[in-house]
Parts: structure tokens; C-alpha cells; sequence
């Protein structure tokens, strides 16, 4: 981690960049009195850059299986004992590091409206009729609810509480909820609520990420550590249940990889690459972000033989991994040991012995050490090249312009000053004529933006209605295909029938449909949704570096020309070559200042209790009729007959409501992700090229005139004001030096 702070040093010296244009604004230094205006838009552009620069937050998400070693390999990264290590929880959290003064851990919980939704839905479909206390959903504030749900799910045989040989994601949760209510009910309110742990009592919060019952509550964690082994500007999550049961946890992972500029993926040698790493990986491939990604097998020494068995074993891994991303690079090494080097002197008498072993081998060490060092040499060069490519390049090239603005106006300034007063009307008229040019291209400019911004929305719209027509449409005609063509093997169930009854036959058989149908979305929808949705953000940013590209050379020639005129007037104000050149900023950087997030795809199927109630008339339908049958003295059907007809009826219509629920679900998605994200985007590419092009135009001749006018009458000292811009355009040329510093540094990293 000590080589990252590369990253941070830049960021920290273009901090101080601006702190020193800023300071030639002090006490009006600049243009006393003159300038007013320019000075305050110079003032609040710094600003601006300087917040962008604080909150700027490089994220990188550690992602893997249950016990593979994520949190012993952050604690090693990190330099300290800092996460619980071997939770094993099955709840999904993020749980996310930056760097702090002191020690702090900040736990969020969720809302009561989520905890009781959660709930809710668990329970669509549950056995029991009147679990709630009220008639408008379930409340675990209510101990009545509780208790009632509590009794129904003590009813619950095994096979209602397992899916595929798993325990079921809906029974964990409710299960979870109701355990760890009376811990956590001082902190459930109707907004998110907040707890935190400092100094010595920091390690407490380990017993929340430990402990399902309780990490249910729980939206994400925060920890703050004083550790020298972060960078002020660095989030790293520990991204918990890359294989959990509930497909949900991983639509929240996802929610988290989109806004990450890295991912590294911990896999133990003690498993080895397993099928549901395989489908998780590939689902990162699906989603397009797996170009800043970082493979690590994670070493139990204990595990193996010899060096030749550890060194087989990757190279399966490799070829395995290789399907999914060829040529990828893996780094082999022990999280665990490389966390005891750190810590020796605190480590537990157990630990101290199982460390003094692993020493003795000393190939296996050696290995593990050769590959730690590998492995943080490619972490510095990612980390580096993504910070360098999309962040701070375009906050090095808009402290440039400032810098460019700055010098151009001392430069006219002092020519002013310098000169007679017929001669500085002279030149206030030259520049006053070729602000008429720089006004007509700004009309056309902003003329041109006008008409692109209505139609790159409407192509939008036509791409995404097709995107997300039902008939036509993949992702939405894929997953309809998924309902209709889901089987049901009814014979499977005809023990439960026998032995539950048919309510908790068609539960089961609901919980495992709903599983199916939330997997699906999400390893499946989910993917191809991100990846439309960054073939639009490409498609936005084409069409406006288009042009940007169009009118580039333009505004290029203006400034020649007013550069030709200034230098005819002898009054040359360039500080270095090609000083007004700028790159359009790429799509992630603008993303990056504007905030917009992708629409969260949410998993969550929301039944009606019609389904189940549709169910009953069948069953009574069903069993009308073998009574009618068996007064007419006619051949009846068994009583396990006419449920099991029943519960066919109850499916197909189970499907037919799903079918529509889908349906209804992606089309107020398909409306938000046009006006909540893709329209607000093309909105703010738009204002970004409009200021990359032409917010440099400065109208200064108002401000000369002015100028003039305090010298003719004597109203300004010229020759104080001479030095004073002598003494700004001094310090200009030292700040430009830095910044060409910074550039070349960052070009290296290309």
C-alpha cells in the first residue's frame, strides 16, 4: 500500500495548487478593484475543484466467497487487526475502510420501513392467515406480530426451511429478524439510525458483523482506522456473500462494483475455484467491469504438502479462470501469514506456534513472499492508472485553464498599464472587436448544444423502449421465457401434501419458484441492464465528442487570432505551448463530478395475497366437486387428487401474476432509468462541453474601460499595480511549472 500514496502525493500537491491560485486572489491583489467579478468566478471554480479534489474517493471492493479469507487479507493489507476474521456470516454487508484520525467504527441500520418490508415479502404466500396485529402488513415493533410469527415458523418442517439442500434465504431472514430484535429495536426508526464504537471500544463492532441475527439490521459499516497503510482518498469494502443463498445480496454487491475502480476477488486454496465463483465471475465479466480487476489465491499453508502441490493447484485455477478471463494474472500468497508478520508481537500463544511452524517452511515462504510483492506492484499500477487516467488528469487540465484565464488578464493589464491613454483605447477597441468573433462562437456553440441535447434523448428513448419491450425486447422476453417455461415436478411434493397440508405445500413450492426467479434477474438481467446502460453512456459521450471535436478547432483559431493581436499590441501573455489544449473528459470522470448512479434493478417480485387466496377457491372448487361426484354416487378422486389439482391451478396462476408483476416492475424501471439517469446525464455531458469549450470566452472589456478610465483619473497608483502583477505573473509561472510536472507524471502512468 505504501507505493498508492503516489496517487495520494499528486492529489495532495494539486490540493496546494489551488491553494496557491487561490491565494492571488487575497485581499484583491490580483486587479485591485477591477476585476471584481473575474476574481469571484476564479475564487469559486478553485473552490469547487478543491471540494471535487477532497471528495474524490478511489473505491475498491474485495469480493469472494464466505471463508475464503477476504477479511485476512484486508486485515494484512492494512497493516492491523482491523476486521473479524472467520465470520462467516450469511448476511450480506458491505463493510467499508477509509482513513481516519482514530479509530471508529460507524454501523448503519436499516429503516423500519425496510426491516418490515423485508419481512413482508418473506412472508407472501406463509401458511398462516392474520400473523399481523393490523391489517396493513406485518410491524415487529408489535410483539404480538412477533410472537405470532414466531409460533407459525416454529411449525415449519425441514423441508420448508431448506431450498436445494440450502437453507432458505426467506427463512434465515425471518428467522434472523426475530432473534435479534430485542437487540438492535433502540435503533430502528423511520430514517436509517447510526451507531458508533471509538478508541477501545472500536472492536465491538465485530460482534454485529459476526452474528446474523444482528447483521440483518444492518444496511453497511464504516470503519475509520489511523493506519499509514491507506491514502486519505481510498474506500476499500469488504463485499460479504459473492455465494450466498439470497440472490438479493448479490444485487447489492453489484450496486457497490459499479461505483468501484477496482476489484480484487480472494479465492482459499482450501476450495479452490467452485462452480459458484464461476458464476459470480462470469457475471462481473457480463456486467463489463472486469477490466480493473485483480485475481488472489489465497495460501492455507496448513493445507498443503509441498510447493509442488500448492504450485498445481494454481495452475488449475489459472486454466479454470482462464474461460472466464483469458491471460488473467494470479497472485498466490498467505493473507493469513503475511497478517502474522505484521502483528507478531501481539499475536495469541495458538497463533504464535501455528506462525513459528510456517516459518520452517521455507519454500512455501518464499513463494508466498515472491507473489505478495508481485501483487502489490500490480495494485499500485492499477490503482495509479485509474486515478491518473480519470480523475485527476481533468482536474489537472482545469487548474491549467484557471491559470491560463489568470495570466491573460495580467497580461492585458499590464499592457494597459505600460501604455499611453490613446493607445490603450486603441487596444481595448481591437479586443472589443474580436469579442464580437468569440460571441458568434459562443451562439453557435450553444445553438448547436441546443439541438443535440432533444435529439440524443430521443434516440434514447427509442433505444431504451426497445431494450425493455416485452415482446421484442431480449432481457424483459428472456425472463418471461424463464416463467412460462419454468417446470414444476408436482410428484416431488406429493409427500408434502400428504404430511404439511396444501398451504404449506404451495409456500414451499412458491419459495423455491421465487428463488429461481430472483437468481435469475440478477445474475442474468441484472448484467445485460448495466451493460445497456453503459453502451447508452458511450453513446452519449460519442455524440458530444463529436461535437466537441467539430468546434474545437474553431475556438482554437479564435485564440490564435486574439494570441495574434495581443502580440502585434506587444502583449504576449502565453506561460507556456499549447497551454489552452484540453481533452473532452471521459465518460467515468463525468459520472465521477455529476454523481448519477445507475438505477438499482431491484430484485424484489411483489406478489398478491390473491395468489394464495385464487389458491383456496381452487381447492374448494376441487373439492365441491368430488362431493357433488360422491352424492350422485359417481367415481370420486382421492382428497390428495383434488389438491394436487389445486396446487397445479395455484402454480399457473403463481406464474401468470409473476409474468405481470415483471412486466409492471421494468416499466417504471425502463421510465427511470430514461429520466433519473440517461436524460440527466446528457444534461450534465452537455453543460461539461459547454464549459470545456467555451467559459474561457471571458468578456474583459467592460472591465478595461473601466481600467482606462481610473488611470485618466488618477484613481489607481500604475506604477504599484505594475509590481503588484509583476509579483502575480512571478508566482504564475512557478504554479505552471508544477502543474507541467504533474502532467508528465501522469502521462508516464499511460
Amino acid at each position: 500500500m505504501k507505493k498508492s500514496n503516489s496517487c495520494n502525493s499528486i492529489r495532495n500537491e494539486l490540493l496546494q495548487i489551488n491553494k496557491d491560485i487561490s491565494a492571488l486572489f487575497s485581499d484583491d491583489k490580483i486587479i485591485p478593484g477591477i476585476a471584481d467579478n473575474y476574481v469571484v468566478e476564479w475564487k469559486e471554480t478553485c473552490e469547487n475543484l478543491r471540494k471535487r479534489l477532497k471528495e474524490d474517493i478511489i473505491r475498491i471492493a474485495v469480493v469472494g466467497p464466505i471463508k475464503s479469507g477476504k477479511s485476512t487479507f484486508l486485515n494484512s493489507l492494512l497493516n492491523g487487526d482491523y476486521l473479524k476474521r472467520g465470520a462467516g456470516v450469511v448476511t450480506s454487508i458491505v463493510t467499508r475502510i477509509q482513513k481516519g484520525k482514530s479509530l471508529k467504527a460507524k454501523l448503519f441500520f436499516k429503516a423500519l420501513d425496510e426491516v418490515n418490508s423485508e419481512i413482508d415479502q418473506a412472508l407472501v404466500m406463509f401458511p398462516k392467515n392474520n400473523l399481523y396485529s393490523k391489517g396493513d402488513g406485518f410491524d415487529i415493533r408489535q410483539e404480538t406480530d412477533r410472537t405470532s410469527l414466531q409460533e407459525t415458523f416454529d411449525t415449519l418442517s425441514t423441508d420448508q426451511l431448506i431450498t436445494d439442500g440450502i437453507r432458505n434465504a426467506n427463512s434465515v431472514l425471518i428467522s434472523s429478524y426475530l432473534k435479534g430484535y430485542d437487540s438492535v429495536k433502540e435503533y430502528l426508526s423511520s430514517d436509517v439510525m447510526t451507531k458508533e464504537y471509538k478508541g477501545k471500544l472500536f472492536q465491538e463492532h465485530k460482534n454485529f458483523v459476526g452474528n446474523e441475527v444482528l447483521a440483518v439490521y444492518l444496511k453497511d459499516i464504516l470503519l475509520k482506522i489511523d493506519s499509514a497503510a491507506i491514502g486519505s482518498n481510498i474506500e476499500i469494502a469488504d463485499c460479504q456473500g459473492s455465494d450466498s443463498s439470497n440472490p438479493l445480496h448479490i444485487a447489492m454487491i453489484q450496486d457497490y462494483l459499479l461505483l468501484t475502480h477496482l476489484i480484487i476477488y480472494v479465492v482459499s486454496s482450501r476450495t479452490g475455484l467452485r462452480q459458484a465463483d464461476i458464476r459470480f465471475l462470469s457475471m462481473i465479466r457480463n456486467m463489463g467491469i472486469m477490466d480493473n480487476f485483480l485475481f488472489v489465491f489465497n495460501c492455507d499453508f496448513s493445507e498443503h504438502e509441498s510447493i509442488e502441490n500448492l504450485k498445481s493447484l494454481v495452475k488449475k485455477v489459472k486454466e479454470e479462470l482462464s474461460l472466464i478471463k483469458p491471460g488473467q494474472e494470479i497472485f498466490s500468497f498467505s493473507a493469513l501469514y503475511n497478517l502474522f508478520k505484521t502483528i507478531n508481537k501481539n499475536l495469541p500463544e495458538k497463533d504464535r506456534l501455528r506462525f513459528e511452524q510456517w516459518q520452517k517452511e521455507t519454500r512455501l515462504v518464499d513463494f508466498s513472499d515472491s507473489e505478495t510483492g508481485k501483487f502489490k506492484s500490480s495494485f499500485t499500477y492499477m490503482l495509479s492508472k485509474r486515478r491518473y487516467s480519470l480523475l485527476l488528469k481533468n482536474h489537472v487540465e482545469r487548474h491549467s485553464i484557471i491559470l491560463s484565464d489568470i495570466h491573460r488578464w495580467v497580461g492585458i493589464t499590464q499592457g494597459l498599464l505600460e501604455r499611453e491613454t490613446n493607445d490603450a483605447a486603441e487596444i481595448i477597441n481591437m479586443i472589443k472587436h474580436h469579442q464580437a468573433r468569440m460571441d458568434q462562437i459562443k451562439s453557435m456553440i450553444n445553438s448547436t448544444l441546443s439541438g443535440a441535447v432533444p435529439a440524443i434523448r430521443h434516440e434514447l428513448n427509442i433505444d431504451v423502449n426497445r431494450f425493455f419491450d416485452a415482446r421484442s425486447g431480449q432481457v424483459l422476453g428472456e425472463i418471461i421465457r424463464f416463467i412460462k417455461n419454468y417446470k414444476v415436478y408436482y410428484r416431488k411434493y406429493e409427500e408434502s401434501l400428504k404430511g404439511s397440508g396444501f398451504l404449506n405445500t404451495l409456500y414451499l413450492v412458491f419459495q423455491e419458484f421465487k428463488q429461481s426467479i430472483d437468481t435469475s434477474v440478477v445474475e442474468t438481467v441484472n448484467p445485460e441492464v448495466i451493460r445497456f446502460a453503459r453502451d447508452m453512456e458511450k453513446k452519449i459521450h460519442d455524440h458530444f465528442q463529436s461535437i466537441f471535436g467539430a468546434y474545437e478547432a474553431t475556438v482554437e483559431d479564435a485564440f490564435i487570432e486574439y494570441e495574434s493581436i495581443l502580440k502585434n499590441l506587444n502583449m504576449p501573455y502565453r506561460i507556456q505551448e499549447n497551454h489552452r489544449q484540453i481533452s473532452f473528459p471521459e465518460m467515468d470522470s463525468i459520472k465521477e463530478t455529476s454523481g448519477l448512479k445507475i438505477p438499482t434493478v431491484v430484485a424484489f417480485m411483489r406478489y398478491s395475497a390473491k395468489i394464495k387466496a385464487e389458491a383456496f377457491i381452487y381447492l374448494w372448487f376441487y373439492t365441491a366437486v368430488r362431493t357433488l361426484k360422491k352424492i350422485l354416487k359417481k367415481t370420486t378422486q382421492k382428497k390428495e387428487t383434488d389438491e394436487f389439482e389445486a396446487l397445479k391451478s395455484g402454480i399457473r396462476r403463481m406464474k401468470r401474476e409473476t409474468e405481470k408483476s415483471i412486466i409492471f416492475h421494468f416499466q417504471g424501471y425502463r421510465e427511470n432509468i430514461k429520466f433519473k439517469y440517461l436524460f440527466k446525464l446528457v444534461d450534465f455531458v452537455s453543460s461539461t462541453l459547454q464549459q470545456t469549450l467555451i467559459n474561457r470566452f471571458q468578456d474583459y472589456v467592460t472591465d478595461l474601460s473601466r481600467l482606462v478610465d481610473k488611470i485618466n483619473n488618477n484613481k489607481i497608483d500604475k506604477q504599484r499595480t505594475f509590481e503588484i502583477l509583476k509579483e502575480v505573473d512571478r508566482n504564475l509561472r512557478e504554479i505552471n511549472k508544477k502543474i507541467i510536472s504533474i502532467k508528465k507524471r501522469i502521462d508516464m502512468t499511460k
